[in-house]
């Protein structure tokens, strides 16, 4: 009887079938990762229409800055997923977007709060921190101290060198102020040639040494006008804010107490009654 060999090439009943199983597995994987896109991408786009909303609705810029955050991390989270690699570069588009709507946000909140011509904290600023500062300080029963500074005799600075030699003058003493505050001291213009300086965790006796070395400093380094060394003093009013004092209170006893330095021959701190 002539035999039989089995060709090598031949298929095992089923095999075709198996094949079939395996292009349509493949295809509902393909169909199911598509899906999956969609709903991955669905659920971003709603996430970052609900943020929209909010933004449109929050006036205030920290609270914005927050949400970008929050919008910033969902962008984050889409390369972790890799039904989304199609969008890849859609997505670090969107994420370079946000950075800088957070930088131009950042920004704004800064110049809002500054006074453009020394740098120190504009009345805004200064309410907005000691908003933060009297809250923290009722939380803890620490105490808390403002001094009210007014440069001696800027009128005749202005008057002898001009209104450009006068700004000068301004920022060379938020300069040295800024330098020989304690770290969480902060500087803000009040008005004019007037500053205000926030002293958290000081009492009095703290916030008197802290002007009379400011006064001693600015002693020392002259204001050069580009003609002249000019000498500056100032004169400040200190009070240390009263349990629950409100702000316009605490002003106006500082102010008081400035006003008595200046009856008193200037150059000098007198604390507040």
């Amino acid at each position: 009887m002539p035999t039989t060999t089995k060709n090598s090439a031949t298929r095992r009943p089923g095999a075709p079938r198996l094949a079939a199983q395996k292009g349509a597995a493949s295809g509902r994987s393909q169909d199911g990762l598509a899906a999956a896109q969609e709903n991955a991408a669905a659920g971003y786009y709603a996430r970052i229409e609900a943020y929209a909303q909010k933004i449109r609705q929050t006036g205030d810029v920290p609270g914005i800055v927050g949400l970008l955050d929050e919008a910033l991390r969902d962008t984050h989270a889409l390369h972790a997923v890799g039904e989304l690699a199609a969008a890849r570069r859609q997505v670090q588009a969107a994420e370079r977007r946000i950075e800088e709507l957070k930088a131009e946000l950042d920004l704004i909140h800064r110049l809002v709060r500054e006074d453009p011509l020394t740098g120190a904290l504009n009345r805004r600023g200064l309410h907005e921190l000691l908003e933060r500062e009297t809250a923290r300080a009722d939380r803890s029963g620490t105490p808390l101290c403002v001094a009210l500074i007014d440069i001696d005799d800027f009128k005749r600075i202005n008057d002898r060198f001009g209104h450009e030699v006068g700004d000068g003058a301004l920022r060379h003493l938020v300069a040295i102020i800024s330098e020989a505050l304690r770290p969480h001291d902060v500087v803000a213009r009040h008005g004019g040639e007037e500053f205000a300086v926030v002293l958290p965790e000081a009492s009095v006796a703290v916030a008197t040494t802290v002007m009379e070395r400011l006064q001693g400093v600015l002693d020392q380094r002259r204001y050069d006008t580009g003609t002249a060394q000019l000498h500056m003093t100032f004169s400040a009013g200190i009070a240390q804010r009263r349990t629950a004092e409100s702000r316009d209170s605490l002003f106006a006893r500082a102010d008081q107490a400035l006003y008595t330095a200046k009856r008193e021959g200037k150059n000098r701190a007198i604390v507040a009654l």
